[in-house]
């Protein structure tokens, strides 16, 4: 189930943001938690089964379009089709008028898991 980030879930976010690429070093990693936490166009998003598993990060472009800016797994529940599930979760969410697109770091994923056909 996808949840809305909240400032409880700092450290398990902070985790599961230090996987993607660019979020390597720590002042970055705190701050971008910071502007998914103070900024009204990004939004953050938890994947929870028993436990959060997973991190989902958006960037609103416009009315229509949202960006696919951070998206991490766990690597122990990582090729179970997780990332999808969020993804697809996220288009349940937001209308259907709304586009959702890849960025550098999010783009091969959606080609990877065949979104693109599902996503507009």
């Amino acid at each position: 189930m996808l949840i809305r980030y909240k400032k409880a879930h700092e450290k398990i976010a902070m985790g599961l943001l230090s996987f993607m690429p660019n979020e390597k070093d720590i002042k970055k990693l705190q701050q971008s938690i910071k502007d998914y936490e103070e900024m009204d166009s990004l939004q953050l998003f938890l994947w929870k089964e028993e436990d959060i598993i997973g991190l989902l990060g958006i960037e609103w472009v416009n009315e229509n379009e949202v960006e696919l800016k951070d998206i991490s797994v766990n690597p122990s529940h990582r090729h179970q089709g997780i990332g999808k599930q969020m993804v697809e979760a996220l288009r349940e969410m937001l209308s259907d008028e709304i586009c959702i697109k890849g960025n550098e770091y999010t783009g091969t994923f959606f080609e990877r898991c065949h979104l693109e056909e599902n996503i507009k």
